[in-house]
């Protein structure tokens, strides 16, 4: 049987983004992908929302087994290990597993997360209509121009949480200032240059 997958190899220091047909032969496409990352500003802090930011360093990145336990010292996750897959960059109705979207993060992606007991779809709108106002990521192959991801997570122990490699905002609610300024201030700056799609699991919760 003929399989597509996105997978990643590391050459002369470049991370490339390849479209491999497997195993009738092997029919590869690669891209190397223009470097488009953001300013690496400093992240505002305070605000109505009491938005608390944080930057790590000396994160790991050892791809572990899709689905197998992981556990984070920061909440949210501001990277370290991770599954082999990664998400693709689209808003999730169901929780997306950590382990998937930490690799996003490793990709320069930034990952928005949220935990309310009702769901709070005001609040997902609002994000929602703030993504959709970014710019454009021109480093981008995947169907979606930006490296961002939108889902829940049950383990956030607040109620709402931004992640990029290094970085994480809490906040107790939306502030868009802070919320858009931290991705100009760190989308495209993971460890590795790739902005190729990832897994929408089919529309189903991943690791049931």
């Amino acid at each position: 049987m003929l399989r597509t997958v996105w997978f990643e190899h590391r050459a002369f220091g470049v991370v490339l983004s390849c479209l491999a047909s497997l195993p009738c032969g092997l029919v590869v496409a690669c891209s190397g992908q223009t470097r488009s990352q953001g300013s690496g500003g400093d992240d505002l802090a305070g605000g109505t929302c009491n938005v608390v930011p944080k930057s790590v360093s000396g994160l790991t990145r050892i791809h572990i087994d899709e689905c197998s336990p992981i556990t984070y010292p920061d909440n949210p996750p501001t990277g370290g290990n991770h599954y082999p897959v990664w998400a693709a960059y689209q808003t999730f109705s169901f929780a997306v597993p950590r382990g998937f979207w930490v690799h996003n993060l490793e990709h320069g992606a930034v990952v928005y997360t949220y935990n309310c007991a009702d769901g709070c779809p005001g609040e997902v709108a609002d994000v929602q209509a703030l993504i959709d106002a970014l710019p454009i990521d021109e480093g981008c192959v995947a169907d979606e121009p930006r490296r961002v991801v939108l889902t829940p997570d049950p383990l956030l122990d607040v109620r709402w949480g931004v992640s990029a490699w290094g970085h994480t905002l809490r906040a107790d609610c939306v502030d868009d200032e802070r919320f858009r300024q931290f991705y100009l201030n760190h989308f495209g700056q993971g460890p590795e240059v790739v902005c190729a799609e990832g897994s929408d699991f089919n529309g189903v919760p991943p690791c049931q």
